[in-house]
């Protein structure tokens, strides 16, 4: 059976996320008062979050997009990060940066984009995303700022995708085996 025949669940409805994405708005902008905020959203995942994350943050913030993937189309990461697009700032060295993705998974993404991020000399670096999937991980990597914790099940909507499909859906769903 192919996987977009399946029956549909919402895991996280519009309303949940609006709310915890608020939430954790405020949380930022209490943490980063004061601070030369950063923000780099990991394209094309994110992108969604992003917006309605930084619309959220009280405090002045610099944007900016790096395109990055460990999962290619399929639903397994391949356990290799690729860069296709860098940050267009090369000194970090005045922000405090916070990378933003839809989903730590695997965790390869989020680990070895702030490894290489570390590199260029951040005030200070940390990790926000929307979802976590602790049962899933592999890198030595727990998110500083998240959404919801969720289990191991393969998810779409709100940024994610299925064969890039299903990112402009505005809520979460799971795809269930019947």
């Amino acid at each position: 059976m192919n996987v977009e025949d399946r029956r549909r669940e919402v895991v996280l409805s519009k309303d949940q996320i609006a709310t915890r994405v608020q939430e954790l708005g405020v949380e930022i902008s209490r943490d980063y008062e004061g601070k030369n905020l950063l923000v780099i959203s990991l394209l094309k995942g994110s992108f969604i979050f992003t917006a309605d994350l930084v619309r959220e943050i009280s405090v002045p913030v610099h944007i900016e997009f790096m395109i990055t993937s460990s999962y290619g189309h399929g639903e397994e990461s391949t356990g290799e990060l690729r860069i296709e697009k860098d940050v267009d700032v090369e000194d970090l060295s005045t922000y405090d940066v916070l990378i933003v993705d839809d989903i730590v998974d695997s965790g390869i993404t989020m680990f070895e984009t702030m490894k290489l991020l570390k590199t260029r000399n951040p005030k200070s670096i940390k990790s926000c995303t929307l979802l976590d999937k602790p049962s899933r991980r592999v890198a030595d990597i727990k998110p500083d700022y998240c959404g919801f914790s969720i289990p191991d099940q393969f998810i779409v909507g709100y940024g994610l995708n299925y064969k890039d499909h299903y990112r402009n859906i505005n809520h979460v769903f799971a795809f269930m085996e019947d």
